[in-house]
């Protein structure tokens, strides 16, 4: 039998055995394990205890008692800074995933696997700003009221977020994905769109060809390079036109709105630009020319068994997202 007895009194986890004297004294708090792994991944005990909602006294005071259970330093203190030490890095990566597995297990056992008794808990959401915003945020609503008792936290940011070390349960993902160790489901495609405004296209042309691209300026997108955004079939493979501008701007809806301005080429995702394209503020130029798909796809770390809430989650959105409300056969350009 192991001799480690893990407790966490606040949340009424209480450890019977433990409490009764048939297990060595030292004990783990879930709450101090939780904490701990909070500020590896945060880096200080400020930021630890704003995503906590506690005091940085309380933060501290649990860092400082598993120090105590533990017998071993966790953290080096020096000028108000904190650098984990090396017992510290190895206790992180045995932890994360036992406290994922603990988690899942209890949601599991609890909360019913056939989908009928009522999701409890909390579910951590990552997605992109854009996709976010205008399409999955009424997706989610409309879950979160068929769910009244799951708590749900959705981060939107267009940065890539690593799932596990940051405690989310899910991420919703645009494009190929490229961290294997994910499980993941495919919930639906979406193409990118060259465009740009009647006016500017009145001013300076239509391009007929890739060729003609050289003669325009397009809008870049800071995060990616415009060899591998501006990206067309030319019969039987992909090319990569050259295509240069002066304003690049990281966000879609930004693009979207210089674009909608005359101020150049945009290549943007089918979900940003649709409602432009059919309230007659962009067109689509080269359509002879098709261009990438992109997956939508949710991403999640492996866990087994899979927890309820995470399951129905994916099942919801992937039914919402079976026909993409955003693409209207009659704008879609035709597949080579």
């Amino acid at each position: 039998m192991s001799n480690i007895a893990f407790c966490a009194d606040e949340r009424s986890w209480a450890c019977a055995a433990a409490a009764t004297g048939y297990l060595p004294a030292m004990r783990y708090d879930l709450n101090d394990l939780e904490t701990f792994l909070t500020v590896m991944e945060l880096g200080t005990v400020t930021a630890a205890a704003a995503r906590m909602n506690l005091s940085k006294s309380v933060v501290s005071k649990r860092i400082t008692d598993l120090e105590a259970t533990l017998g071993a330093a966790l953290f080096r203190r020096n000028a108000g800074r904190i650098t984990p030490t090396e017992a510290a890095m190895h206790l992180a990566e045995r932890l994360r995933p036992a406290l994922n597995e603990l988690v899942a297990a209890a949601e599991s056992t609890a909360w019913d696997m056939d989908g009928v008794a009522p999701l409890r808990g909390s579910l951590s959401i990552s997605a992109p700003m854009s996709f976010g915003i205008l399409h999955l945020g009424p997706i989610i609503a409309r879950f979160a009221a068929q769910n009244p008792e799951l708590e749900i936290k959705v981060d939107y940011d267009d940065r890539t977020r690593d799932l596990a070390r940051e405690g989310y349960d899910i991420g919703i993902r645009v494009g190929k994905l490229r961290d294997k160790a994910l499980m993941q489901r495919k919930l639906c495609e979406d193409e990118s769109v060259a465009c740009a405004s009647p006016a500017y296209l009145d001013a300076h042309g239509r391009p007929e060809s890739l060729a003609d691209l050289r003669d325009h300026q397009v809008i870049g997108y800071s995060h990616m390079p415009n060899s591998q955004l501006w990206q067309f079939q030319d019969r039987d493979r992909f090319v990569a036109p050259l295509v240069e501008g002066r304003i690049s701007l990281n966000n879609g809806e930004a693009i979207r709105d210089m674009a909608v301005q005359g101020l150049g080429l945009a290549m943007l995702p089918g979900f940003i630009v649709a409602s432009a394209v059919a309230d007659g503020l962009l067109e689509r130029i080269l359509t002879g020319f098709p261009t990438r798909r992109m997956p939508i796809v949710a991403v999640w770390p492996p866990v087994a068994p899979m927890p309820a809430k995470l399951r129905r989650f994916i099942d919801h959105v992937a039914a919402e997202l079976k026909d993409p409300p955003w693409q209207d056969p009659a704008t879609q350009a035709p597949r080579g």
